[in-house]
């Protein structure tokens, strides 16, 4: 799958932005002190909503480096665009982002 670049802001950018964005939402929610960042986020790990019932799951962020996860990054900013009242949501089933998820963690 290839990822095809946004010619908006280059894609290191658009990342940052993603990660920023969900850090940022943290701080409405039940966070702890050090960066505003959920409790139950470990470090180096991030959450996305996927699936209709938007499940939660709390994924790495070295998947953001895998082409497959940034294809699943572009659908999410075609679709909802930064704004996301919850965090970052993934617009895919829960089963195919299972399935790729365990795919990327081996």
């Amino acid at each position: 799958m290839a990822v095809r670049k946004s010619s908006k802001l280059p894609q290191t950018a658009v990342l940052k932005q993603i990660l920023k964005r969900c850090s940022s939402l943290g701080k409405k929610n039940g966070c702890n002190d050090v960066g505003g960042l959920p409790v139950d986020v470990p470090k180096g790990h991030f959450a996305v909503y996927v699936g209709e019932n938007r499940s939660r799951y709390i994924v790495p962020i070295s998947f953001l480096t895998h082409p497959e996860f940034q294809c699943l990054l572009q659908q999410a900013e075609e679709e909802f665009g930064f704004v996301h009242d919850m965090g970052l949501t993934i617009p895919c089933e829960e089963v195919v982002f299972e399935s790729l998820t365990s795919m990327l963690r081996c």
